[in-house]
C-alpha cells in the first residue's frame, strides 16, 4: 500500500481511540507499509521510541510537512489480535464510507476505567488445634469476633471474605488484627465479572443428551466440516423451514471446529433470542460460552472481551457486536437468521454484519455459515449464482407438520360487521386454545407504524406514481392538514378523505398497538393470563428472559408482543399464532417492504406447533391477494423468491444492482438543501461511462431531527465499485470544502428508507 503519510494509533489500550498521530513515511519504508501493522515511532517531547499500529496510509498531510517526524521501523512480531481489528476497520471504512475513527470504535473494544472486580479469601495460617486453642482464648478475653472466626477457620482453612463479614458478622478490622498476629492471611485474586443471567446454570440444570441428527444435519455437518480440515473456508447458507433443527447443526459444527483448536462466533439479531440460545449453549459448552450485547454494563463487557483475548472462552454469542470478540483463533461465525435487519448498523459506519463476517473469515482462515428460514433475497442470489454453498432443509425435527394457515380479508370482516382487531375464526380459535390449555401469540406487525394509507373497504393503497412504493402521510398538527409524501423522489400530493378506487370514505392510516391488543384480551377473555412483550415492557436489563421464562414455564395463556416474540423462540405449548395487521410492513415505503412481510408473516407462522400438538395460523389482512401473503401462507420461500427477485432486476434494487443512499445533515435548511445539490454535481461529474441512475435530492422521510436539517439522494448502478468510487470522490470533496465529515453520511444497499 503507498503513500507518503501514516495514522498512527498509539498504546490503543488506553480508553480514548479517537486521537490519531500523523507521520512521515521514510523512503525505505514506502510500500512496505499496510494498515493494522506495529510500527515503532518517536513520540513525546522527548522522542521516545512506543510501538504504535498504523490505521490509515494517505497522501493527505493534515499538517506541516516540516513538522511532522518519521516513522521509525516496522515490528517484526507485531501481527496481533488488534492488528487484526484494524485492518477489518479499514476493509469497514473503505466499503461503507466514514472516518476511520468510527470504525475503529465499532471494531475495538474502547477500554473505559472500570474498577477491576477482586476475589478475596481469608486462609488459616495455623492446624485446626492451634486454631481451637485461639478461639478459646478470646472468648476468654471476650473477644467473640475473633473467637467466631478462629473456630470458623478450624472447621474450614479457606473462607471467602464475603461469608466472614457477613454471615460470621465478623468486621474488616477484626481479620486485619488476626493477620497480625500470624494466624491467618487475605488472598485477593483479579476475578472477571459474569455476563450470564443469574438464572442461568438453574434454566441449564440437567445432564444434556446429545441428539441423534437426522441424515439430512449430518449431511450439513460433515460437509462442512470436511472442507474445514481439507482447509477450503467457504460461505454456506442453511435454507431450513422452522423447527428443522439448524440450532443443533450449529452446535454440532462449533464442537467439530472447538476440536481443531479454534473458536467460534455465534450472531443472533436480537438480545431477546440470547437467553434461550445461552440456555441450550451452556448445557451443551459450560462456562466455556459468553455473551456480548448493549445491555451489559460497562465492566461486564470490557470482562468478557478480556477472556475472548485470554482464550478463556471458545465461543462468543450475541447480536452483531459479538462478531469483534478479539478471538486469536476465530474459526467459525455462525449467523442465525441472516436476513434479519437489525444485522445492518443504522450509525456510521453503516455496515451489515454479513458482509463484514466475510472479510473477517477471510482475514483470520474461518468459515462462515449463514442459516434462516427465509433467507435475505441477497443470500439466496448469490447461492443460486453459486457464489456460496446452499444446504435445504425441508422436514421439522420432531417429524411435525408445519402448521395449518388461515387468511382472513379484513375487508369482509367490515362488510359483515366486525369492526374488532379480532376477526371471528381468530377469536374462535383462542377460545378454543384457551379451554383445552394450550398458549397463544399474537403478533402485532408494527413495521411502517406512520407509514401507508389503505382504504379498509376495498384495499386500495395510496402510492408514488414514480417509484412503486407506498406514500406515507405527514400531518401539519398546527393546521390539522395532511399531506402524502414518497421519501425516494419526493413526489407529494394533498392527504384524501375518499378512496380513489372506490370512493369510500374508510381510508386512513391504521392505528393499533400491543397495549390496546392487550386490553381488549382481558375484555374479551377476562379469566385468560395475558404478558405482553415490546419496548414498554423489556426497558429492564433481564425483563426479556423474565417474560420468556414466564411463557415457558406456562404462567401465562397467551404472548402478545411486536416482532420480537416471532423470531427464533421455541415454546411447545404454543398452537394458535394470530398475525394482526400483516399488510403493515407491505406499505412501509421501501423496496424492501415485499421482502420483510414475507419473512415477519413465515417467522410467525413458524412458532406454531413446534412440539407435538398441530398448530394453526391466523394472518389478518386487507390484502390477501399480495405474493407476500400467499407465498407467506404456503410457506412458500421459492416462489417468493422467483417473483420478488424478477421486480429487483426490473427496477435495478439490491442484489441485481447496488444502491447507496447519501444523507445530508445541516442545523440550516437552506445550507443542507446546497449541499445535497453540490454533492449531486460532484457525484455526476464522477459518473464518466458508467451511467449510474442517480434519484433526489429531496427531504429526507424525517426532514428534521433535533434541529437538524436532513437531505438525502440516492444512486443505483449494478457494479457496487463504481458506487464506492464516487463516494471517495464525494468524500474528497468534503475534506476540500472542510465540511464535518459527520455531515455526511454514506448507507450501501440501505436496509431502511431515509
Amino acid at each position: 500500500m503507498t503513500g507518503r503519510f501514516a495514522n498512527v494509533i498509539v498504546d490503543i489500550s488506553h480508553e480514548k481511540v479517537d486521537r490519531p498521530f500523523q507521520y512521515r513515511i521514510p523512503e525505505a519504508l514506502r510500500g512496505e507499509l499496510a494498515v493494522g501493522m506495529a510500527v515503532m515511532i518517536p513520540f513525546g517531547a522527548g522522542n521516545k521510541r512506543i510501538r504504535g499500529y498504523v490505521m490509515e496510509i494517505t497522501d493527505r498531510n493534515d499538517y506541516d510537512e516540516q513538522k511532522l517526524k518519521e516513522v521509525d521501523s516496522i515490528v517484526e512480531d507485531g501481527i496481533c489480535a488488534q492488528a487484526d481489528s484494524i485492518r477489518l476497520a479499514w476493509w469497514i471504512r473503505e466499503n461503507y464510507g466514514s472516518t476511520m475513527i468510527a470504525a475503529l470504535k465499532t471494531v475495538l473494544p474502547v477500554k473505559r476505567k472500570v474498577k477491576q472486580i477482586v476475589k478475596k479469601t481469608i486462609v488459616c495460617k495455623v492446624d485446626a488445634a492451634v486454631a481451637v486453642r485461639k478461639a478459646e482464648e478470646y472468648e476468654a478475653k471476650h473477644q467473640r469476633a475473633k473467637a467466631r472466626l478462629m473456630r470458623g477457620l478450624a472447621a474450614q482453612p479457606v473462607l471467602p471474605q464475603p461469608l466472614v463479614t457477613g454471615k460470621l458478622n465478623v468486621t474488616v478490622q477484626t481479620i486485619q488484627a488476626l493477620e497480625k498476629a500470624g494466624l491467618l492471611e487475605v488472598q485477593a485474586q483479579d476475578t472477571y465479572r459474569s455476563a450470564l443471567p443469574e438464572n442461568l446454570s438453574v434454566s441449564a440444570q440437567g445432564a444434556w443428551q446429545k441428539k441423534q441428527l437426522s441424515e439430512n444435519q449430518a449431511g450439513i455437518v460433515d460437509s462442512i466440516a470436511a472442507d474445514f480440515k481439507s482447509g477450503v473456508r467457504g460461505t454456506y447458507l442453511i435454507h431450513g423451514v422452522t423447527g428443522s433443527g439448524k440450532t443443533e447443526v450449529y452446535m454440532e459444527l462449533i464442537e467439530r471446529i472447538i476440536a481443531e483448536g479454534r473458536q467460534a462466533v455465534m450472531l443472533i439479531p436480537e438480545i431477546a433470542l440470547t437467553y434461550q440460545t445461552l440456555v441450550r449453549f451452556y448445557q451443551r459448552f459450560g462456562d466455556r460460552v459468553s455473551v456480548m450485547n448493549s445491555r451489559l454494563s460497562a465492566g461486564e463487557r470490557s470482562d468478557q472481551y478480556e477472556r475472548a483475548a485470554n482464550g478463556d472462552i471458545d465461543i462468543m454469542i450475541g447480536p452483531r457486536s459479538a462478531l469483534f470478540a478479539p478471538f486469536g483463533r476465530l474459526g467459525l461465525v455462525i449467523m442465525d437468521e441472516e436476513h434479519e435487519g437489525s444485522y445492518k448498523s443504522e450509525s456510521m459506519p453503516k455496515y451489515h454484519a454479513r458482509e463484514v463476517a466475510g472479510e473477517l473469515c477471510r482475514m483470520k482462515g474461518a468459515s462462515l455459515v449463514l442459516g434462516s428460514a427465509t433467507p435475505s433475497i441477497e443470500s439466496y442470489y448469490r447461492a443460486r449464482q453459486g457464489e456460496i454453498k446452499m444446504f435445504v432443509l425441508k422436514e421439522r425435527l420432531a417429524g411435525g407438520q408445519l402448521p395449518k394457515v388461515y387468511v382472513e380479508d379484513l375487508r369482509s370482516e367490515l362488510r359483515s360487521g366486525n369492526r374488532s382487531i379480532f376477526s371471528r375464526r381468530l377469536h374462535a380459535l383462542i377460545d378454543d386454545r384457551l379451554k383445552k390449555g394450550e398458549q397463544s401469540m399474537l403478533f402485532i406487525n408494527r413495521r411502517g407504524y406512520a407509514g401507508f394509507v389503505s382504504c379498509r373497504s376495498c384495499g386500495h393503497v395510496m402510492k408514488c406514481p414514480h417509484c412503486d412504493v407506498s406514500l406515507s402521510e405527514h400531518t401539519d398538527r398546527y393546521r390539522k392538514v395532511s399531506r402524502l409524501v414518497c421519501h425516494y423522489c419526493g413526489y407529494g400530493m394533498p392527504g384524501v378523505t375518499n378512496c380513489p378506487e372506490c370512493g369510500s370514505k374508510y381510508i386512513l392510516g391504521f392505528r393499533a398497538g400491543t397495549q390496546q391488543i392487550e386490553e381488549l384480551l382481558n375484555k374479551e377473555f377476562p379469566a385468560a393470563r395475558v404478558l405482553r412483550m415490546d419496548a414498554d415492557t423489556t426497558k429492564s436489563k433481564d425483563s426479556y428472559e423474565q417474560i420468556l421464562s414466564q411463557f415457558a414455564d406456562g404462567e401465562a395463556d397467551i404472548l402478545v408482543g411486536t416482532q420480537m416474540i416471532v423470531k427464533g423462540h421455541d415454546f411447545a405449548r404454543v398452537t394458535l399464532v394470530g398475525i394482526l395487521a400483516a399488510d403493515m410492513s407491505l406499505h412501509a415505503g421501501d423496496y424492501r417492504a415485499g421482502e420483510r412481510t414475507f419473512q415477519l408473516l413465515t417467522q410467525a407462522a413458524g412458532r406454531a406447533g413446534r412440539g407435538v400438538l398441530a398448530g394453526e395460523v391466523v394472518i389478518q389482512t386487507y390484502q390477501p391477494d399480495h405474493y407476500a401473503v400467499v407465498h407467506a401462507a404456503s410457506q412458500d420461500y421459492e416462489g417468493f423468491y422467483e417473483e420478488e427477485i424478477s421486480y429487483r432486476d426490473l427496477m435495478a434494487y439490491p442484489p441485481a444492482a447496488h444502491m447507496m443512499a447519501v444523507l445530508v445533515l445541516s442545523g440550516d435548511a437552506q445550507t443542507g438543501a446546497v449541499r445535497a445539490r453540490e454533492l449531486v454535481g460532484q457525484a455526476k461529474s464522477e459518473f464518466g461511462d458508467a451511467r449510474p441512475v442517480l434519484i433526489g435530492p429531496a427531504e429526507a422521510f424525517i426532514g428534521r431531527i433535533s434541529d437538524v436539517y436532513r437531505y438525502v439522494f440516492y444512486i443505483k448502478h449494478r457494479d457496487y465499485q463504481v458506487l464506492t468510487r464516487i463516494k471517495d470522490a464525494l468524500e474528497q470533496m468534503i475534506h476540500a470544502r472542510q465540511w464535518n465529515p459527520d455531515s455526511v453520511q454514506f448507507d450501501f444497499d440501505p436496509m431502511n428508507h431515509y
